[in-house]
């Protein structure tokens, strides 16, 4: 797989789950938050990326709000790429 594309494998439990994530499926699941929706848009993103034959599995997992938010909650966070941001300190003076 290239840079973008990876394949995460969680523990969840006594379980493993593989998940192969694309920029397009963390774009579409970013998008799909909302204020007041942002379990299903977890809950989409876990059972489009899990391995096939581990989706069974992991469905009775996904019931509990709370569970689809922390397992999303890793994926993403391993996901994303390890870069150090700085925010600089504006100056105090303004600009006319």
């Amino acid at each position: 797989m290239n840079e973008q594309n990876a394949e995460i494998t969680l523990e969840v439990g006594e379980q493993e789950f593989t998940f192969n994530l694309t920029p397009a499926d963390v774009t579409k699941y970013f998008n799909a938050l909302t204020q007041t929706n942002k379990v299903a848009p977890g809950h989409n993103l876990l059972m489009t990326t899990v391995q096939q034959e581990q989706k069974a599995t992991l469905k009775p997992l996904l019931g509990n709000p709370v569970m689809v938010m922390q397992i999303a909650g890793a994926l993403l966070e391993e996901y994303a790429p390890n870069v150090e941001v700085i925010v600089k300190k504006r100056s105090s003076t303004l600009s006319a």
